[in-house]
């Protein structure tokens, strides 16, 4: 016994002279560094504040910020995609935490006598590219947005796409490539490529024809999407740090392994109207299969212009579909110069594009895909009174899948495995159990959409129109979102013959 003790006491004397040696050692060096002040003048405590302010990242969603403070989404927004991906009941108690009253809120009017039937269901189908060889024809308004393979993990990609094919609803690929993954889970896939024409891109990172046809082999790919801008870095192409170019990765987009991978900042191929059009008639002709392009707005002149080309041409040579994706951010990681201010916000730039189509005699030939933070059902409902014919969402999902808005999506240390190549980290996250969570979330949303839609008297989601949606103006007061934007007239549309 009395050994011991004297073991321990030697043990604490060594524990304790080493800890001095280090905390002088740290003095030391603090004190004679040159790089930052605060350690300069407060050695070895100064260095607590660097720590603090990086667990501050962690610690703010559950001790300090309130249910509604949080950006990008806020701690209310989360619970209620959390509960509903795991089946549990998405009631609250005792009044709104949502403040009504700054301005852009969105409010829906109620109908004094809506129908005693059950609550509206988005059943009726829409075909996109009718001039195509194989049209793509869906009913659900809510599908999965662009997340590229290499940008979130495999366990991740497999757990999405069991849980759009069991949900009916389409996932679109990200512009990382088609991986196996991807077709794994049989669901409809929306193949996207852009600037460096990942997994469609011949030797020399041009796009091929040949490699368009083998992804369009696969009977999944309904629709391709030509990327020109994404939310989170508008006029900026996509970043893939090296670190994350596995080999597989590598193989799928056919770039170099553990290399940083930088897409150009536009289609070298596209500078015009007339381009963008021969691009997509291209992709069209040779996959036979809708498609369409995804792009955040900024100038919008040349969506005008774009539509006078398209009539010159003929109403076929149109876009199957055009992606309208919000500026404020996206799953992507990017500048904050350009997340921050770049581009316009999806509740501007929507209805302005609906309304030149509308104008153009288009709004029907080309079908309108939401994208930008529409994680709740409100904000859906709002895209469809705005003019959406489906909505998109990819951090809506990422919470589905287990995401806790930790911010490390570039960094390969996501603690939930969602976007890590970290095997240790992915383990966390089981694809069959989140797969199950991807189903019910998306069933959550079209569900309670449909609430919203009956409640307001209108039989399905996609009747819902702007009158139905009121916007909280400056002076306090709402307005209908059809007196901010009003119904354009459409001409006649111009008719081509068809080959």
């Amino acid at each position: 016994m009395f050994n011991l003790l004297e073991f321990l006491a030697q043990l604490f004397v060594l524990v304790v002279g080493a800890g001095v040696l280090v905390v002088g050692v740290l003095y030391v060096v603090d004190r004679t560094q040159t790089k930052q002040a605060v350690r300069r003048n407060f050695p070895v405590i100064g260095r607590f504040r660097y720590l603090f302010e990086r667990l501050g990242e962690f610690f703010r969603q559950y001790f300090f910020a309130m249910d509604r403070e949080e950006m990008p989404f806020n701690r209310a927004e989360r619970n209620w995609v959390y509960r509903a991906a795991k089946g549990e009941d998405t009631m609250v108690a005792f009044g709104s935490t949502r403040d009504m009253r700054p301005v852009g809120s969105v409010i829906f009017v109620n109908c004094p006598y809506p129908t005693l039937e059950q609550d509206a269901v988005d059943t009726t189908d829409v075909i996109i590219g009718p001039y195509c060889g194989s049209p793509y024809t869906t009913s659900s308004v809510f599908h999965i947005s662009a997340m590229s393979y290499g940008a979130i993990s495999r366990p991740a990609v497999t757990a999405l796409s069991n849980g759009a094919r069991m949900a009916g609803v389409w996932m679109n690929t990200g512009e990382g490539g088609l991986s196996p993954m991807h077709l794994e889970g049989g669901a409809d896939i929306v193949f996207q490529f852009g600037t460096a024409k990942y997994g469609v891109r011949d030797p020399a990172g041009a796009l091929s024809d040949e490699r368009l046809r083998e992804v369009a082999a696969h009977e999944q790919v309904r629709m391709f999407e030509i990327k020109l801008s994404q939310g989170a870095k508008p006029g900026k192409g996509g970043i893939l740090p090296g670190k994350k170019v596995t080999e597989e990765v590598a193989a799928i987009r056919f770039i170099d392994v553990g290399q940083d991978s930088i897409s150009p900042n536009r289609h070298p191929e596209i500078n015009s109207e007339s381009d963008l059009l021969d691009m997509i008639d291209r992709v069209r002709r040779v996959t036979g299969k809708p498609t369409g392009f995804k792009t955040v707005i900024g100038t919008y002149g040349w969506i005008d212009d774009l539509c006078d080309e398209i009539h010159r041409r003929g109403i076929e040579s149109a876009p199957d579909f055009i992606t309208v994706d919000s500026a404020d951010g996206g799953s992507g990681a990017a500048p904050m110069s350009l997340i921050d201010y770049m581009g316009l916000p999806i509740k501007e730039s929507l209805p302005m594009v609906v309304d030149m189509l509308t104008r153009h005699g288009l709004r029907d030939r080309i079908k309108v895909i939401a994208s930008g933070k529409m994680i709740l059902p409100g904000p859906v409902a709002w895209a469809l009174c705005a003019g959406a014919d489906f909505v998109t969402s990819a951090r809506g999902f990422m919470f589905a899948l287990g995401c806790i808005q930790a911010l490390q999506c570039n960094k390969n240390t996501c603690p939930t495995g969602v976007t890590t190549h970290d095997a240790r980290l992915q383990r966390g996250l089981d694809p069959v159990d989140k797969a199950e969570r991807v189903m019910r979330y998306a069933q959550s949303i079209r569900k309670e959409v449909g609430v919203i839609a009956h409640s307001c008297g209108a039989p399905e989601p996609r009747r819902l129109k702007r009158f139905h949606c009121r916007i909280v103006a400056d002076d306090g007061k709402s307005v209908p979102l059809d007196e901010l934007y009003p119904d354009q007239e459409a001409p006649p549309p111009t008719v081509s013959p068809q080959t």
